[in-house]
């Protein structure tokens, strides 16, 4: 005789586990190709907050490789991709212009890590960003973005001009392919994995090293 409390159906199948949502930023100079990469990439429409470029930025932002950019980032691009039914990858671009960089620390507060966009014809303008993520601690990859396959410099001297640490990763890439920047996120996601289980270690080897010294005291 059934349970009055039995459901016939049998036991409830266990519900999946939501995804996990990861977060990275995508930063670097103005027109370097933020909102390019992000566009390539997401697999819904990208929120974009592009402006028109107006008089009053002459003299102060530059466009370098993008001579006919007529719009500007003014607070964010946002996009997202799936990576397993597990983990849900959410990227938010930066603005380029220093005016705009109080916005950055809003953006970072809980980023798995960070793509350091590069144009090799104007690496000063990627200064900024390399010096805030290394103050940070947030894992980052330079990403040196090839306009037309184009290459002023190469890697290893792109790395000395920036005075990178030798374990941060540098590449090359498009920002319009999504191959491209696809190999470049997943570097970025193995740097942030090793960065993890090194403080992991760190944290047990710590934590033996205290046990000892904890011992003593209660003996």
């Amino acid at each position: 005789m059934l349970s009055t409390h039995s459901d016939p159906r049998g036991p409830a199948a266990p519900r999946p586990a939501a995804p996990v949502p990861v977060k990275i930023i995508v930063a670097g100079g103005f027109g370097v190709g933020k909102t390019t990469l992000v566009a390539a990439i997401s697999e819904i429409p990208p929120l974009t907050t592009e402006a028109a470029m107006t008089t009053a930025a002459t003299g102060i932002d530059r466009p370098g490789a993008a001579v006919d950019k007529t719009t500007t980032t003014v607070a964010m691009d946002f996009g997202r991709i799936t990576i397993d039914s597990s983990v849900i990858l959410y990227m938010f671009g930066t603005p380029g212009q220093d005016r705009f960089g109080f916005m950055w620390s809003d953006l970072a507060k809980g980023a798995l890590g960070a793509i350091v966009l590069v144009d090799d014809r104007r690496l000063d303008d990627c200064f900024a960003a390399v010096d805030y993520f290394e103050k940070l601690g947030l894992p980052f990859v330079v990403g040196i973005n090839r306009f037309d396959g184009m290459a002023n410099h190469d890697v290893e001297t792109i790395r000395w001009a920036l005075a990178i640490d030798p374990v941060v990763p540098v590449v090359e890439f498009d920002a319009r392919s999504f191959h491209s920047v696809r190999d470049a996120i997943l570097v970025l996601l193995e740097e942030a994995l090793v960065r993890a289980r090194t403080r992991q270690a760190e944290k047990k080897r710590q934590d033996a090293d205290a046990s000892p010294a904890q011992a003593d005291g209660a003996a």
